[in-house]
């Protein structure tokens, strides 16, 4: 006997099985009851699929969304629906004219009419106002677009885009409201956007782009909470483009609040075992400091990887900040306590088309199956937003399989990091010399440098190559090498060239975020001449010019010495005769050394640091094999402060010395060559230890093995002029010296066994009227004469590159000593340090 449950089963399913049949049976009489008029391409049965079922209004909108339609009725007519259809043409082919400043590819990637779609006129409206907007942030706000089409047979129509690309626009302006402790030029100094000026030519950093501009809001905020101001917001950034300005006007609107300094700073372990008083030693924020956010991202990290790494992986470290606004003090705690034992499921790296998986990882330091923390994630986003490599970094977390598990997603953009330059500008030391180099910071998408570059000039040319490994091994060790070949002219100021080819192999050691070693190995040759020809005759003493030095005959016999054939001296002398010492090093030096730099720097900008130290020294030793046998050390600090806004002193110090390992004496090419760059307002090689016997001792540096030197500086904006011009002002002065000339002092020149008539042992004659033909000894002036200068700058960091023209005065110096003849004549003074009162260094890129 069936049950009533039963029943009702077979009953509910029949009456479905029958609505079902009366449904489709009704759709079908519907659907043959639906007239298309006006097709010619488009199937009836899909015109008739958009209107079945639904009312004939919403039939009509949907015809008219499928894009395939200009036009669309729909009516009733005898108990029928008609619609009535006007195809829209279809693309054949899609072109651009006029366009230069945006690629092809860029406008086809953003625009909706493809070839071989349907034609839609509200479509090609909704591109062009696309392509505006492409050419508004590429500064080209007044680009005229307009678009044609071209019948062709069967319906099909070509789409013609027509761009006149008029004149750059750009940002006409930058202005901030409610600034009150930094000026405007400051905060756009921040800013990677720009204002429009005279150098917009040559410049894209006045181009809009909202992405740059949401960085830039970001790179402000930083600066502000890093100098103290707690309470800072942006409240808006408003950017319009204005067609009477002809640009884009950018208002940022902010609130600074008041400046803060810590009024007192606590460590607070709720963890048993863990001792507070012990990770105070990671403290980067003290008491009476200004209040600095980085700081205190930077105690985060240390504080938590120390508890880490003391067996408590799900340790959480939580910043607490108590303002008082009356004492304007904030007091910092930092809570560790235990967090919520999270793992990490999976991470994900996502939108990377170029960059390998591997590089975006090694940057986190953790990795899937560790616990979760939050302060090493934003770590690791700030490095990856460091690397250069990409437009975007977004890290976001998503729940895993179980409740304890979270899966981390970094979204990333690729963005270009190659570049080829063209370089070109003038020195006193170098000339007139160019540039042209490649490079890429992202080679392969492995996150690897390389550059090739080679150089081209009046009195230098070279070509280098770089490689570096920021991860070697898989450590967080940069691992590179250098090859490099460079000839350089040094006639000007001394009477050799040299021409130089070697190679570098380093590994950079970060020991901490402020603290760095870098090994290396160097090994070069050093092949020096010195020219003698007619132009250039700084050696025609001993190998004399026919028919311009004056030699003695063959067999000619002086001081019991057979002199034939060599030039008379003093007379081949006084045309520019080169040291004896720089005569016998010439030829081929190999030099095999090996050097550590040990750098401490708490600059905040590397490129134009306000505040902040930087300190090196660099011991290095030659002699692992090679013709060099020395053991060096030079070294370097710099100290800066901004003493009021945009006014930055700084004072520097600097230092060597160079000891022969081997003998007693260095080879004259391994002993400093110093000028300006010790003491500005003296030429290149124009300070130090001289041969004043060689009958050139203007020109005859001859090297020291000491030097010390100290500068003072302050740089200024120039009144008056538009800050983002890059003009800068400077006032210095200088003082330092050179000294300790180690290299040899007789040279047996003629192989005779005697050194200008006289015994090896004995003494040198510098009297060229006694010996008449060239000395064989170095007559050496080695004074360690205090140096120094004061001078003004003129600082350019223009978009071709750093200029920098100096003018110095020397206010003491090395003047030489008197030389008088046999007869008690005075004929001057040799050996007397050479002065360069104006100096310009620039270089371009374009």
């Amino acid at each position: 006997m069936m049950s009533m449950t039963g029943k009702r089963r077979r009953a509910s399913a029949k009456g479905a099985i029958v609505m079902a049949a009366t449904i489709a049976a009704s759709g079908s009489a519907f659907a043959q009851q639906i007239v298309v008029q006006g097709n010619s391409r488009i199937d009836p049965d899909t015109v008739r699929s958009y209107v079945v079922g639904v009312s004939p209004e919403e039939g009509r909108r949907n015809l008219i969304a499928s894009g395939m339609f200009s036009d669309v009725r729909v009516s009733h007519s005898g108990g029928r629906i008609v619609v009535s259809v006007r195809e829209n043409n279809t693309i054949n082919r899609v072109f651009f004219e006029g366009n230069k400043k945006v690629e092809k590819a860029t406008l086809e990637g953003i625009i909706e009419s493809k070839s071989r779609g349907p034609y839609s006129q509200a479509q090609v409206n909704s591109d062009l106002e696309r392509i505006r907007e492409v050419y508004r942030r590429a500064g080209r706000g007044s680009a005229k677009v307009s678009v044609r089409t071209v019948d062709l047979p069967n319906g099909r129509v070509d789409v013609v885009y027509t761009v006149d690309e008029g004149d750059k626009t750009g940002i006409k302006e930058i202005k901030f409201v409610g600034n009150q402790a930094y000026s405007d030029g400051r905060l756009k100094d921040l800013m990677t956007l720009s204002e429009m000026n005279l150098l917009s030519f040559v410049k894209t950093s006045d181009v809009y782009d909202p992405d740059r501009l949401a960085n830039d809001l970001d790179l402000i905020r930083r600066y502000y909470l890093k100098n103290g101001y707690a309470d800072f917001r942006i409240a808006s950034a408003d950017s319009r483009y204005d067609d009477a300005a002809g640009g884009w006007i950018v208002t940022i609107t902010v609130e600074e609040g008041q400046q803060y300094r810590v009024g007192a700073v606590s460590v607070d372990s709720r963890i048993p075992g863990v001792d507070g008083t012990v990770l105070r030693d990671e403290l980067r924020t003290g008491v009476g400091d200004v209040y600095n956010a980085e700081d205190v991202e930077k105690t985060l990290t240390g504080v938590t990887t120390s508890v880490a790494r003391s067996g408590h992986p799900f340790a959480q470290v939580r910043p607490t900040g108590e303002r008082d606004r009356a004492t304007g003090t904030v007091a910092l705690g930092y809570i560790v306590e235990d967090g919520p034992k999270v793992y990490i499921e999976r991470i994900n790296v996502r939108g990377n088309t170029r960059t390998r998986d591997y590089v975006v990882r090694r940057e986190l330091d953790l990795t899937e199956g560790d616990a979760y923390n939050r302060v090493l994630v934003d770590r690791a986003e700030r490095r990856l937003n460091g690397l250069g490599f990409f437009k975007k970094v977004r890290f976001s977390n998503e729940p895993g399989s179980a409740p304890d598990r979270v899966v981390v997603n970094i979204d990333v953009e690729d963005q270009p990091t190659g570049s080829f330059s063209v370089a070109g500008g003038y020195s006193t030391a170098d000339g007139i010399i160019g540039e042209v180099s490649v490079s890429e910071s992202n080679f392969l998408g492995r996150g690897q440098y390389v550059r090739l570059a080679g150089t081209a000039g009046q009195y230098t040319r070279g070509v280098d190559f770089s490689f570096t490994e920021p991860y070697f091994l898989g450590y967080r060790m940069a691992a590179g090498f250098d090859v490099f070949n460079k000839y350089s002219d040094q006639t000007r100021y001394s009477r050799y060239v040299t021409d130089v080819v070697g190679g570098q192999i380093r590994l950079g050691l970060p020991i901490t975020e402020d603290f760095g070693i870098t090994l290396r190995y160097s090994i070069y040759n050093t092949d020096l001449k010195i020219p003698n020809t007619l132009k250039r005759p700084y050696n025609d003493c001993s190998f004399p010019i026919p028919g311009y030095t004056k030699t003695y005959d063959p067999g000619t016999i002086l001081n019991g010495r057979n002199v034939g054939g060599l030039a008379q001296y003093p007379n081949c002398a006084y045309d520019g005769e080169a040291s004896i010492a720089l005569k016998e090093a010439v030829g081929s030096t190999l030099t095999s050394l090996a050097g550590v730099t040990l750098a401490y720097s708490t600059l905040d900008n590397l490129q134009l640091p306000r505040n902040g130290f930087y300190g090196e020294i660099k011991p290095e030793y030659a002699g692992i094999g090679g013709d060099s046998k020395f053991f060096r050390v030079t070294g370097e600090a710099r100290y800066y402060k901004e003493l009021y806004e945009d006014v930055v002193g700084f004072v520097k110090f600097q230092g060597g010395h160079v000891q022969p390992t081997e003998g007693n004496s260095l080879r004259v090419t391994d002993q400093f060559f110093l000028g300006p760059s010790l003491v500005r307002g003296f030429a290149p090689n124009g300070i130090g230890p001289r041969d004043v016997g060689s009958g050139d001792a203007r020109s005859n540096a001859i090297g020291g093995t000491t030097y010390v030197g100290a500068s003072v500086e302050v740089q200024f904006p120039i009144w008056g002029l538009p800050r983002d011009l890059g003009l800068k002002g400077a006032v210095f002065a200088d003082a330092g010296t050179l000294f300790g000339y180690k290299g040899r002092r007789a040279f047996d020149v003629n192989g005779d066994g005697f050194i200008n008539g006289t015994s090896p042992l004995g003494a040198c004659n510098f009297s060229a009227g006694s010996i008449g033909v060239e000395p064989e000894c170095v007559n050496v002036r080695d004074k360690a004469t205090i140096r120094s200068s004061v001078g003004a700058s003129i600082l350019w960091n223009s978009p071709l590159g750093p200029i920098r023209f100096d003018y110095a005065y020397a206010l003491s110096k090395d003047e030489g000593q008197k030389v008088f003849g046999a007869d008690g004549t005075y004929f001057g003074k040799v050996g007397k340090d050479q002065t360069q009162a104006f100096r310009f260094s620039g270089g371009s890129r374009f």
